[in-house]
C-alpha cells in the first residue's frame, strides 16, 4: 500500500519574513512537527560564538540566537551541520531525521550532499534540490511544511502571503509494507 504525502517549499529572504510565515502556519493550525526550517547563522560581521544542547534544549548565541533558540523550542529536532559547498547550516524539524538517516546510511552520492539526499528523499527532484542549496548559500531560508497535498497546498498560499520569495509543492509516495 502507498500514500501520497507532499511538501511545500517556500524561500526567505530573511529569519524574520520566516518567523512570521512559521507563526501564520500555527495560527492556521499546522502541526509544528510538520515543519523543518533550514538557514544559515554564519555571517561576516558577527560569527556565531557558540551552540550548546542540553537535554531536549539547544541554544546559540550569535546575530540570529533568538530566532534559533526560538525554532529549537518549537520543532521537534534540531541540529547544525556544516555541509560542503554551502557552509554551516542550521535546521530545525523533521528533516533533520532525514539528513542523519542520508549520512547513516551512505546516501551520499554523485556529488549530492546528506542536505541534498534529504530532500531527495522525500521526493525533491534535483532541480528544486540545487535552487535550494543554492538558496542556502546565499543566505536564504527555507521553510518546509510537510503533509498531505491538500495540507501542502494551503500552506503554499500561506507562505507566499507571509512573504515567501518563491513557493513550490512537491508530492511523493510513500509505500508501506503491511
Amino acid at each position: 500500500m502507498s500514500e501520497k504525502n507532499s511538501s511545500a517549499v517556500g524561500l526567505f529572504n530573511t529569519h524574520e519574513d520566516a518567523e512570521v510565515a512559521v507563526k501564520e502556519l500555527e495560527t492556521c493550525g499546522y502541526d509544528m512537527k510538520t515543519l523543518s526550517v533550514i538557514g544559515k547563522d554564519y555571517h561576516t560581521e558577527e560569527n556565531v560564538i557558540g551552540y550548546y544542547n542540553i537535554g531536549d534544549r539547544m541554544a546559540s548565541w550569535g546575530k540570529f540566537g533568538l530566532f534559533w533558540g526560538w525554532i529549537w523550542g518549537l520543532f521537534l529536532g534540531s541540529a547544525f551541520f556544516i555541509i560542503p559547498g554551502i557552509g554551516p547550516v542550521i535546521v530545525g524539524g523533521p528533516l533533520v531525521a532525514w539528513i542523519v538517516g542520508a549520512l547513516e546510511t551512505s546516501l551520499v552520492v554523485g556529488g549530492i550532499s546528506a542536505f541534498g539526499a534529504a530532500l531527495a528523499s522525500i521526493g525533491i527532484p534535483n532541480d528544486s534540490i540545487v535552487r535550494y542549496e543554492t538558496a542556502l548559500k546565499v543566505d536564504k531560508f527555507l521553510l518546509i511544511v510537510h503533509g498531505t497535498t491538500e495540507e501542502v497546498e494551503r500552506a503554499k498560499d500561506i507562505l507566499i502571503q507571509n512573504k515567501a520569495e518563491e513557493a513550490y509543492v512537491h508530492d511523493y509516495l510513500v509505500k508501506h509494507n503491511l
